[in-house]
């Protein structure tokens, strides 16, 4: 829409400057931060004036009671704040575009009814697990029929490329596998900023980090000069998802300026179920689902703690007839709160993994 138009002969003298990807794209970034500094305020005392206020666990660390009274649902913001700048500075008759634009809008579309039931409904368990996982399971059919139907990777479709190998794929077969294996990417990773979103920064920090890699990767997939260097598959429609990224970044630190301890705002299930499926489609659609463990590793980390803190609990009730903890409580980041760190350790520490790991999965491209 707006690309047309810059690149139009009405616009000569910006034509050639919007054509760049690095120009569009750090623009994108500009955009989402000033949407993020001019609306933040307001919507803090938008939705401080309507009341709508986390809900703090009974059983959580005894520090996080303070945060009862901090609004929540703030993740509108990002969403906001990294869709309109994705439509004024992107192709949006490219298929990727509409794909992750269609990823964040959706689950952001049921987070925002979770935190609706929650807060203001007060309805305490929010939309139940059952709807989130069909409605992440319907995204995943989406994805893939829209993925599969275009013939957009060719004979690449149903691949998806292993780090540090240069000639290594995992070949998924067939449609019906590579659409289970969609659907499981796109919940993992929703589900796992979810999970992630509970001290003040953390999942924000984390997302930011994460995006930060997949905007250059995004640029790098676009490039033959790039992917044949760095001997990776070339996708041309990969470029544009350089824009997208880049207005996702700067949305998480816009974000980030109000979610940061002290925190004014969290960003609620409409923000980390959004964020989450928006991550997990850009893994996707640059055949890197892979790499995501690495790159957000401390996301893998988290989820898994859950699940091992859940089943560890059945286990010892089964053997031992009373249930115990492997964690002190899950998910790890309250681990460690328990353990005596200050909320503030426990953020930066994950940060500096994170950027450790962003890091280690950038390098896989040149050891390969």
């Amino acid at each position: 829409m707006f690309l047309e138009l810059f690149t139009s002969d009405s616009f000569s003298p910006i034509s050639n400057l919007y054509s760049y990807i690095t120009f569009r794209a750090g623009s994108s970034a500009i955009l989402a931060l000033l949407i993020c500094f001019i609306f933040g305020s307001k919507i803090v005392k938008a939705l401080i004036r309507l009341q709508v206020k986390e809900n703090i666990r009974d059983f959580g660390p005894e520090s996080h009671k303070e945060k009862a009274n901090t609004p929540t649902m703030g993740g509108v913001l990002i969403i906001f704040s990294t869709i309109i700048p994705t439509l004024i500075f992107a192709d949006l008759s490219n298929l990727f575009i509409r794909i992750v634009c269609l990823s964040m809008v959706w689950m952001g579309t049921v987070g925002f009814i979770d935190d609706y039931l929650k807060v203001v409904k007060k309805k305490k368990d929010g939309l139940s697990a059952r709807y989130k996982l069909i409605s992440q399971a319907i995204l995943g059919i989406l994805i893939s029929y829209l993925l599969i139907s275009s013939n957009v990777y060719g004979e690449y479709t149903f691949q998806t490329f292993v780090p540090f190998f240069k000639d290594v794929v995992f070949n998924l077969d067939n449609a019906i596998i590579y659409t289970f294996f969609i659907i499981l990417v796109v919940t993992a990773t929703s589900n796992a900023v979810n999970l992630s979103d509970g001290l003040d920064g953390l999942a924000t920090g984390l997302l930011a980090i994460s995006i930060s890699v997949f905007i250059l990767i995004a640029y790098i997939s676009g490039r033959v000069d790039f992917t044949e260097y760095l001997y990776i598959q070339y996708l041309p429609l990969a470029s544009e998802l350089t824009i997208f990224a880049a207005a996702f970044f700067g949305g998480c630190l816009g974000f980030l300026w109000f979610n940061a301890r002290p925190a004014l705002i969290f960003m609620g299930d409409v923000g980390s179920l959004s964020t989450g499926a928006a991550l997990g489609t850009l893994a996707i659609l640059l055949k890197k689902e892979a790499l995501l463990v690495i790159v957000g590793g401390i996301f893998v980390v988290e989820a898994l703690s859950v699940i091992i803190q859940v089943f560890y609990h059945r286990y010892t009730k089964k053997k031992y007839g009373t249930p115990r903890k492997f964690f002190l409580m899950a998910p790890i980041h309250h681990h460690f709160e328990l353990k005596g760190w200050p909320e503030s350790r426990v953020v930066i520490r994950f940060w500096l993994i994170a950027i450790l790991l962003a890091i280690l999965s950038l390098t896989s491209f040149k050891v390969r």
